[in-house]
């Protein structure tokens, strides 16, 4: 990997200069854009897919963790921010590292590392091939083996850095992220609802309306799923005629 093509979201201009002055020492990071609020940074977002996000959490209307709610496919996530106390719940959505203000340029490369990992990791799962139809996929979890027919899986959860693999009874684990299993699933059998869950479309048994233009999706076992006001969109461009 030559380099990661990154975005900058601080609400404050001399923490984004910093942050690009200390990012000059790190040849692999091309930053292909910054933005002061969350609505800029979903628009660049949308224009650059940028590989990581440097996400700043107190800002003023949205704050960084509201931005991720509104993200299906999220870039790797590095919060840079002045306060500690939102340490945990920034580990809770799965971000690679949590850098406090001001940056220290060791903990920076440290971060960085993270992300560079796990970005070869999800470059030598695109190189796989996606699963058709008729494939059965091999789950592991603990001691416990199953070898399952890929139209037999209703439901994919996320789990933090794990997938929760619903079908029959089960529900095993598995150490892969939704997104890296949303590259290889056919898109013609699974749908992303949203960032937290892929159904299978086979086990859809009604649609609803919901709030703020999305759906409320019913499965046959009676699992309710919420499809984010963007997905819905997809969802119908889709499934209609």
């Amino acid at each position: 990997m030559n380099t990661i093509t990154a975005l900058i979201v601080d609400d404050e201009k001399l923490a984004r200069e910093g942050l690009k002055s200390l990012l000059k020492e790190f040849a692999e990071i091309e930053i292909v854009g910054e933005a002061a609020n969350a609505d800029e940074a979903l628009d660049m977002i949308d224009k650059h897919k940028p590989q990581l996000m440097f996400l700043d959490i107190e800002m003023p209307e949205k704050n960084g963790f509201e931005l991720l709610e509104e993200l299906i496919e999220t870039p790797c996530v590095i919060f840079t921010t002045a306060y500690n106390e939102f340490a945990l719940k920034a580990f809770e959505v799965n971000a690679f590292d949590y850098l406090l203000k001001p940056i220290q340029t060791i903990r920076l490369k440290e971060a960085i590392g993270k992300v560079r990992k796990q970005l070869i990791d999800i470059s030598t799962d695109k190189e796989r091939t996606k699963l058709a139809e008729q494939d059965q996929v091999f789950i592991r979890d603990g001691d416990k083996c199953w070898f399952v027919k890929l139209t037999d899986i209703r439901m994919i959860e996320s789990a933090g850095n794990y997938a929760k693999i619903h079908f029959e009874t089960y529900q095993p684990l598995i150490h892969k992220t939704l997104n890296a299993l949303d590259e290889r699933l056919s898109t013609g059998i699974f749908f992303r609802a949203n960032r937290q869950q892929i159904i299978n479309l086979r086990y859809i048994d009604k649609i609803e309306p919901f709030f703020n233009s999305g759906f409320l999706i019913y499965l046959k076992d009676g699992t309710k799923v919420e499809v984010s006001r963007r997905q819905s969109v997809k969802f119908k461009e889709m499934m209609s005629l």
